[in-house]
């Protein structure tokens, strides 16, 4: 897991193929501007979701990992308090690992409180379960998926 603010986003863009593009949309100057719903960067291998949600309670809410997919998620407004766990920890999982989703669910607790607010990031890989989306308030965040096998 990586929190970091946008500015900084230049520092990441090595790490694995996509993250160049990925931060290349979430650095667009009409960011904030975009419609909700989801956008191809790189067809499948690098794409965005633009969502502004109400935020939920911590109370019934779950952690969640992907296989398929790293996560850039980006707050443009609001707070976001994602919650944070290595999934290597996680032992109590709510179902099987559902691959046409690429989401697997948890009902564990998070270990880590990340308070995001406009302008800063969480990159989330594989081994990093999260809770996002939680809040008093409404959200209004970017989620940028990058493949994890580039082809």
């Amino acid at each position: 897991m990586i929190f970091d603010v946008l500015e900084n986003a230049h520092r990441y863009t090595n790490l694995t193929q996509g993250f160049q593009k990925g931060f290349e949309f979430l650095l667009r100057p009409d960011l904030s501007e975009l419609p909700v719903g989801d956008y191809e960067i790189d067809g499948r291998q690098v794409y965005a979701s633009i969502a502004r949600e109400t935020g939920r309670s911590k109370t019934g809410a779950l952690l969640e990992a992907h296989e398929q997919y790293i996560d850039i998620q980006l707050v443009l407004a609001g707070i976001d308090n994602m919650g944070w766990k290595t999934k290597k920890l996680c032992e109590n999982p709510c179902g099987e690992y559902d691959k046409d989703e690429d989401i697997q669910f948890f009902n564990d607790v998070p270990e880590l409180w990340l308070p995001t607010t406009n302008g800063y990031f969480a990159i989330f890989f594989p081994d990093d379960a999260h809770m996002p989306l939680i809040s008093s308030g409404p959200i209004h965040k970017v989620v940028v998926k990058i493949a994890v096998n580039q082809g």
